[in-house]
């Protein structure tokens, strides 16, 4: 059950996010969430050449799927365990989890040995990301949620745009055990800076587990299942492909509606509609994003540096919309900044066919794909500070668990439907392209006209 009345907020310290209270936490935190972000985005550049050298390629789907299915499992577990006992556990067995699951996958000598440092990373990376959500929740005031939301957006832009050229270098020039095995060397500090500011939470009164969380974490399993099976099928052909993508969806559809709020379904006001607004954006603009280069290459001639570059604006575009959030006076309605930031992903994701016509110039979809990026930026952090304002102390593990969980389904969902669409044909052609690019804009449509939904009944 959900509430709608906020938990109670930390002193507020003169400074801001830097104040001496916080300085320390706040540069930890942020640092922890770039590394999250690093190794989510560099090991994909890494893993052609992993693959070559360990003669793995069999186990190529797992790599990527066994460490999103780990999470899920994490951030359910975390959210509960948050809950019950605070974020003080779930924090440090995460960054423990990340680190030893960084140190067996730099150290294999078989693609197998490297699949299990994968899982035992993602699953460090579930129990960290909704810690740090309960952590912001229980020692920033109020009036510095969207300020440090926007931090942690930044944390992740930055390495959107720099980790996988950095990450090509240390494989060509180092080698690519070091992708993994030089994070720990920054991370172990990162946790450190956070460690004060945890003591000065202090820990949670002992309460029992909720109704149902055994249950809960049963449907995680599931949900866990499905998302590898998902990863795995992306990557077969023919029908090996159709079965294994059609019963990933299946167990997703039967096991997240018991992991996310009450209400999810029917857009019920307030905090289920704060995370249904999540997961309506981040699949919009990740079904977007993986079309925009291939359309751009196909039907305009970019160099894949070229199609490259135009989704740094959308990366650039979403730090500055992040930054705005967090500089503007609170709205008068919560309903203001998720509107506003919905109107702009589908406005801008809306431009962006525009590119298949040959007449059009093809600066005017980039600054539509600037737009989604801009209005992204407005829309996560105020997300995230509303999910923390709607939930009870004792529920902001749940609910943080919830919104991120939503966050990764249906982007996951999204992205496994768009490349069925896309290899349903020989080559895909403007009509494919206009066509998912115009379901993207839809899902964002939705969600900006249910975004008044986020206040609460009266």
């Amino acid at each position: 059950m959900t509430t709608t009345v906020a938990s109670p907020a930390p002193p507020a310290p003169a400074g801001g996010l830097f104040a001496p209270r916080l300085r320390a936490m706040t540069v930890g935190s942020v640092a922890l969430v770039s590394l999250l972000a690093f190794e989510a985005l560099a090991v994909g550049t890494a893993m052609p050449t992993v693959a070559r050298s360990l003669d793995g390629l069999a186990l190529y789907g797992l790599v990527f799927g066994g460490p999103f299915a780990a999470g899920v499992l994490a951030m359910v577990l975390s959210g509960l365990w948050s809950d019950m006992r605070g974020p003080r556990g779930p924090m440090w067995h995460g960054l423990a989890w990340f680190v030893v699951g960084l140190v067996v996958a730099g150290s294999a000598t078989s693609m197998g040995a490297l699949v299990v440092g994968r899982v035992v990373q993602g699953f460090g990376s579930g129990l960290l990301s909704v810690a740090l959500y309960v952590v912001v929740g229980r020692a920033y005031p109020e009036r510095l949620h969207r300020r440090i939301f926007a931090a942690f957006a930044a944390a992740w832009v930055v390495p959107s745009l720099v980790g996988p050229a950095v990450a090509g270098l240390v494989v060509e020039h180092v080698g690519w055990r070091w992708v993994f095995l030089a994070v720990p060397a920054v991370a172990v500090p990162a946790g450190l800076l956070v460690h004060p500011g945890l003591r000065a939470i202090g820990a949670a009164p002992a309460v029992a587990a909720p109704a149902g969380a055994l249950g809960r974490v049963g449907w995680a399993c599931g949900a866990a299942v499905s998302a590898a099976l998902l990863h795995v099928g992306g990557q077969q052909r023919g029908t090996t492909a159709v079965a294994l993508t059609a019963a990933a969806l299946a167990g997703l559809l039967v096991s997240a509606p018991w992991l996310l709020p009450a209400g999810f379904l029917r857009a019920a006001r307030g905090l289920p509609t704060v995370i249904g607004l999540r997961g309506l954006a981040s699949a919009a603009f990740v079904g977007a994003e993986v079309v925009i280069p291939l359309m751009l290459s196909r039907e305009r001639g970019l160099s894949p540096t070229a199609a490259g570059l135009v989704l740094t604006v959308g990366a650039l575009a979403w730090s500055a919309g992040s930054w705005a959030q967090s500089r503007v006076p609170v709205p008068r309605s919560r309903a203001t900044l998720p509107t506003t930031g919905l109107a702009c992903i589908t406005v801008g994701i809306a431009v962006v066919p525009l590119a298949v016509v040959p007449a059009v110039p093809v600066w005017l979809p980039v600054l539509g794909w600037a737009g989604a990026g801009l209005g992204m930026g407005l829309l996560y952090p105020s997300l995230s500070a509303l999910t923390l304002e709607l939930s009870a102390p004792g529920e902001q593990g749940r609910n943080s668990s919830s919104l991120q969980l939503g966050d990764s389904l249906f982007a996951a969902t999204v992205l496994a439907l768009t490349g069925a669409v896309l290899a349903a044909g020989a080559a895909p052609g403007p009509g494919s392209f206009a066509g998912t690019l115009a379901v993207a804009a839809g899902l964002a449509l939705v969600g900006a006209l249910l975004a008044r939904r986020v206040v609460p009944s009266p």
